[in-house]
């Protein structure tokens, strides 16, 4: 059993937590034509754009109500109301989240309302979809924020099989992915790939690998997202044959969906490692009815070679893992299934999936923890986003940068994880960070005893006539 080791401190020193309201802001960043509407002061709107660009390296469509002193005393459900009317004037969005900060949770802002006020004011804008969501940054984390965000726009926007007329199954190659924030756009990628090999059609939910993969679009600016899974797509839900769910941190928002739609689902915790993508691939087997492809079969036999290969450099390693719970157990277990030990896990919030990660203990704290923890157990390396590089550094420990954000490195956001090739990748990245600390070598024995060879200095003029000599006689 995994002992939960709580907070036993008032302050984070090293946060390691990206927060609430900007996972819910990703979430809406998924869908097309789309933009988030952060409910706070222009500052705290500011902070969360500062990382998305830095991670993607990509113009990020954020709004505010810009909360200042006189709202954030007398109510703030004008400014909420005031900056719709004036997005859907300027922009016509096909959607617009609403997702709360901490000033406005602190201030007692109710958003629900503010909506309402809107759809009274503003009729005319009534095909505009608004969803808010309450995702207050003084508790819960990036993930957290993100499946409030996903559950709230499937409660908000998927209309019941009764009203809708939909019936599970109608579409036969269509199948609802429902994707948590620990997969990059690179993952979806993958994913997509995958599904699409099996003949079936995937609708990720949402599509960051459509809007955030970083390509050029046909305009040169857009205050909309140029990408993502269609919002119109979502009044189909109903009719797909199945559902996937992809992250535990999914479940309520997966709980919503299938009671509104009666779509089966199938739910994977991740997709990292042999076990976990296996699983995948007999479940859409399952669904298509098609045997498993052969490119996939070798890719994972690739696999299962690659593990032979990483075994002298990874078996029984010492790691220090942090992230969001379901990245931190997906992790745990990919890296036990290779005879590597995490020997320091941390994560910014308490989840049940810590209690199934492959760890003797989890403590939920900061980056000062994480040290702590790494240097108390001698880890080799650490796994971690880029707020760990001055933990490796005072460490003295390589550090692979994975999980949101990555913002002193490009690619971050595009690279793969999951299935056999992201595992294989992975697998070898770790493998080299091995190689460097000098484990999984043999280095060569010297014996202390062996006598060293004596060098004799030769003169060069002797040594020509010598050979002279010699070949006449010959």
């Amino acid at each position: 059993m995994v002992e939960i080791v709580k907070r036993n401190k008032a302050l984070s020193v090293s946060p390691l937590k990206a927060s609430q309201t900007i996972g819910a802001a990703l979430a809406f960043l998924g869908f097309r034509r789309a933009i988030p509407m952060l409910h706070g002061s222009q500052g705290c709107t500011a902070f969360g754009k500062v990382f998305f660009v830095r991670h993607f390296r990509e113009p990020i469509p954020l709004q505010t109500t810009a909360m200042d002193q006189v709202t954030t005393v007398m109510g703030s459900e004008d400014s909420v109301v005031e900056g719709l009317r004036t997005i859907c004037e300027k922009n016509s969005p096909s959607l617009l989240g609403v997702p709360t900060t901490g000033l406005s949770e602190t201030q007692g802002s109710d958003v629900g309302m503010a909506v309402a006020q809107f759809r009274t004011q503003c009729p005319q804008f009534d095909r505009v979809p608004v969803v808010p969501v309450s995702t207050p940054d003084f508790t819960g984390c990036l993930e957290t924020g993100f499946a409030k965000a996903m559950e709230a726009i499937i409660a908000t926007l998927v209309p019941p099989a009764s009203d809708a007329g939909t019936l599970p199954g109608r579409r036969r190659r269509q199948v609802n992915v429902l994707v948590g924030a620990s997969l990059t756009p690179g993952d979806l990628e993958e994913l997509n790939d995958v599904i699409a090999l099996f003949g079936l059609r995937p609708l990720l939910l949402p599509d960051l690998s459509d809007s955030l993969d970083g390509h050029l679009g046909d305009e040169d600016f857009s205050p909309l997202t140029i990408g993502g899974t269609d919002v119109a797509e979502l009044q189909t839900l109903g009719d797909a044959v199945a559902t996937l769910v992809v992250g535990r941190s999914m479940h309520k928002a997966a709980d919503t969906l299938k009671t509104l739609t009666g779509v089966p689902d199938y739910r994977f915790d991740h997709l990292m490692g042999l076990p976990a993508m296996d699983s995948l691939i007999v479940a859409l087997s399952e669904i298509s009815g098609e045997p498993v492809p052969e490119r996939l079969e070798r890719q994972r036999a690739q696999l299962q070679d690659a593990m032979l290969d990483c075994h002298f450099m990874l078996g029984m390693s010492r790691l220090a893992v942090a992230g969001d719970p379901d990245l931190l157990h997906a992790f745990s277990e990919m890296l036990h299934g290779v005879g590597a030990g995490v020997v320091a896990a941390v994560s910014p919030v308490n989840a049940p999936i810590l209690k199934d990660a492959r760890v003797d203990s989890v403590k939920i704290g900061d980056l000062e923890d994480l040290e702590s923890l790494a240097r108390d157990n001698a880890a080799e390396v650490l796994i971690c986003n880029s707020h760990g590089v001055e933990s490796a550094e005072r460490l003295g420990i390589p550090l692979l940068r994975a999980g949101f954000p990555q913002y002193d490195t490009l690619g971050g956001y595009q690279k793969t994880w999951i299935g056999y090739r992201g595992t294989r990748q992975t697998l070898f990245d770790l493998a080299n960070i091995m190689l460097g600390l000098e484990r999984g070598e043999i280095r060569p024995y010297r014996s202390e005893l062996a006598q060293k060879p004596e060098y004799r200095q030769v003169d060069t003029h002797d040594a020509t006539t010598t050979a002279a000599a010699g070949t006449r006689r010959h």
